[in-house]
């Protein structure tokens, strides 16, 4: 929430007496309407016949630094103050110049200076009051406002400057997460004026912040006592109902405040904002090409407006043009350095591009332009946690209607040692035996390896280790390994190249005959911005008993919600082996899969997750009749903290594997994740680098 405190100046009523001569009334009249050029043109007249005047140049002073030359009217002050050391008077004055000019600090020992000579003067309690909300002292603040409006109860200057501390003060103490404190100071506010809206927004804010839809979307209904108000109204109501995940709703408040707007042309800021939550709107509805239809006429009305470019990045963040999100965000930092939309809007950017060094960067830079900030603390929190050491614990049990079991335990760890390299260990124990043939086997797997990333692009992911067999006739060790490119070499693709040497280990049997697997892979997974989406992969194997096989996976699949996420799609596998050696393992020389799946997912942002899919389909295996098939699988877990969570999981599968036909396989399990450091390793540098 960011709380712009405006600083209402005063028009003192002086005791001119016989100072002021009878002709001077008129000028006079000029500064207490606001007219201050015209008060600079009078007093400058006046200065000519009588340039000693000491209230003719007190005057034209003011005027002077109510049109804006701040520097200039110090320097009147501190000229006549030198010459009127005693003079209570132009001593306020220039006080009140030191404000206009910013120099809020020296107001402030200024101020001091005055409150001891007259702790009971309205105008100096006052501009103490407004010298110390600028320099976000709102405690005392508060108290010296309160303490001028007992000196003149009901004063509308000091009522406007309380209202306006109140709002820095609660700003301040929202930022520390004391939000029904804030709300308590905001209502207050209220009381003195009724509905305002300054008020009232800032109060919708905080309940946007701490997710109370109801109570926000109660405040921005209360907005709207008038046309104008009641499109600010509207714009909060679309952003509220966009929090709740209800976009169509969101559009279609949208779309009306647009409909209002068309009367307010005039009022860039309204309009502006108007169109701005309609394109916001068409975003969340993944109407891309009208939203970048609006976003176009918004530029010929406003070019090189800050916040059209905000929306074109928008956009490119969107539909994965992350590079036009770039080019946007950069111009309008060039425009203001400290630009919030501009700083938050790269930092997140550069992460979707993968690169979190600079994301970090931007992310500080938003904190220290708008301390403590909620959603760049968030992105900073996100980040350290994608580069914080963690451990991973998987059990699984298996069941076959080939009498086979399996007890399978796996633990691996990554420990981040930058941004772009991550070790990682891992560790792997399976025993598995026939109930009926009394065959047992087990195996031990050692690996270490690391993942580094050259850019956003493109990473490689590599890692080797070995593997200690122990089968009912057999022990013998292997060399595993695997061996990844990861690249994206263009918007919303993604393509693996890679290589991994394993063992045959379903059960007893296969892990008994050392069969050792080169597997050569390519996997490609293609995006759109109309739901669709296709996933490719296509593996060839080699193995040591001299046999090959090919194996092709396609998926294409559409995204029918986006929270919960729901997709569906149409599957096809087809697998076939040089060699067909059904006696020992699955191996078809012919084998094709079709079937149609769903697959629901829960919202990411919930501490209760879910995971849920189920396909049925139809198998041909070489040329034996084909027959059904079905599967499905289901994951249940919690977050029980911000560094563990853990879940239950458990799977079904028909699809014919290791026999030709009336195959079953059942799995379920468990795993945890413990992020074991609360921080990033090179957490003290990130801090560093960023001060």
């Amino acid at each position: 929430m960011r709380t712009k405190l405006f600083f209402f100046s005063l028009l003192f009523l002086f005791p001119f007496l016989s100072l002021f001569a009878q002709d001077m009334q008129e000028g006079f009249n000029y500064l207490e309407t606001g007219k201050y050029g015209k008060a600079k043109t009078f007093f400058t007249t006046i200065l000519k016949q009588y340039p000693e005047n000491k209230t003719a140049r007190l005057c034209f002073g003011r005027a002077v630094g109510l049109l804006g030359d701040s520097k200039r009217a110090v320097s009147i002050f501190t000229e006549l103050k030198s010459e009127y050391p005693d003079d209570f008077e132009i001593k306020l004055n220039y006080a009140e110049s030191l404000l206009w000019d910013s120099q809020f600090t020296k107001a402030e020992t200024f101020y001091e200076k005055l409150i001891k000579e007259d702790s009971t003067n309205f105008p100096a309690v006052l501009g103490y009051a407004n010298t110390l909300s600028n320099l976000k002292k709102y405690k005392t603040a508060l108290e010296l406002v309160n303490k001028a409006l007992q000196i003149q109860e009901g004063n509308p200057n000091a009522l406007l400057s309380r209202k306006y501390i109140r709002l820095g003060y609660a700003n301040t103490i929202a930022q520390n997460k004391n939000y029904d404190q804030a709300i308590a100071l905001l209502d207050k506010n209220l009381i003195d004026f009724p509905n305002d809206k300054d008020t009232q927004l800032n109060k919708a804010n905080i309940y946007l912040i701490t997710n109370d839809l109801e109570n926000a979307e109660k405040t921005y209904i209360a907005l709207a006592s008038n046309p104008k108000d009641s499109i600010l109204s509207l714009n909060g109501l679309a952003l509220v109902a966009h929090k709740e995940h209800k976009e169509k709703k969101a559009l279609a408040t949208a779309d009306l405040v647009l409909d209002k707007a068309e009367k307010f042309k005039d009022d860039k800021e309204l309009y502006l904002s108007a169109r701005e939550r309609y394109i916001q709107a068409l975003l969340w509805n993944r109407k891309f090409m009208s939203a970048q239809r609006d976003i176009t006429q918004l530029q010929s009305l406003y070019p090189d407006n800050s916040r059209v470019l905000a929306l074109q990045a928008a956009h490119g963040m969107y539909t994965g043009k992350f590079k036009t999100s770039l080019d946007n965000y950069n111009l309008i930092l060039e425009k203001d350095k400290s630009s919030f939309d501009g700083n938050l809007g790269i930092a997140n950017a550069y992460r979707a591009v993968g690169d979190d060094k600079k994301s970090y960067t931007y992310a500080f830079k938003t904190l220290k332009y708008y301390p403590k900030q909620q959603d760049a603390e968030k992105l900073i929190k996100t980040l350290k946690k994608s580069h914080t050491p963690f451990i991973e614990e998987k059990t699984a049990f298996t069941f076959d209607n080939g009498n086979n079991e399996a007890v399978n335990v796996t633990v691996r760890s990554e420990i981040p040692l930058s941004v772009k390299f991550i070790p990682e260990i891992k560790y792997d124990y399976r025993t598995t035996k026939n109930t009926v043939t009394r065959n047992t086997a087990s195996s031990h797997d050692f690996s270490v390896g690391f993942l580094y990333k050259f850019s956003g692009r493109a990473s490689l992911q590599s890692r080797v280790g070995v593997t200690n067999a122990d089968g009912f006739t057999e022990d013998y060790t292997e060399i595993v390994s695997e061996t990844v490119l990861k690249t994206k070499p263009l918007r919303l693709q993604n393509l693996d190249l890679g290589y991994k040497r394993e063992l045959q280990n379903f059960n007893a049997d296969l892990l008994n005959r050392e069969i050792v697997m080169n597997n050569y892979f390519l996997n490609y997974n293609l995006g759109t911005n109309i739901n669709l989406g296709w996933y490719t992969q296509y593996m060839y194997t080699s193995q040591t008993d001299e046999n090959t096989r090919n194996l092709l996976f396609t998926s294409l699949y559409y995204t029918l919600l986006q929270r919960p996420a729901l997709k569906m799609g149409l599957n096809y596998q087809y697998i076939s082996f040089k060699n067909s050696v059904p006696e020992i393992y699955f191996s078809p020389e012919r084998f094709n899969l079709g079937e149609v799946f769903a697959e629901v997912v829960s919202d990411p942002q919930k501490n209760w997750f879910y995971k849920v899919s189920a396909a049925l389909g139809r198998q041909f295996v070489e040329d034996d009749p084909g027959s059904s098939t079905f599967r499905a699988e289901s994951k249940f877990g919690h977050r029980f903290s911000e560094r563990f969570n853990a879940n239950i999981y458990g799977m079904y599968s028909n699809i014919a594997s290791a026999t030709a036909a009336g195959f079953e396989y059942i799995e379920f399990g468990f795993k945890l994740k413990w992020y074991f450091l609360r921080r990033p390793i090179f957490d003290k540098k990130i801090m560093e680098l960023n001060k």
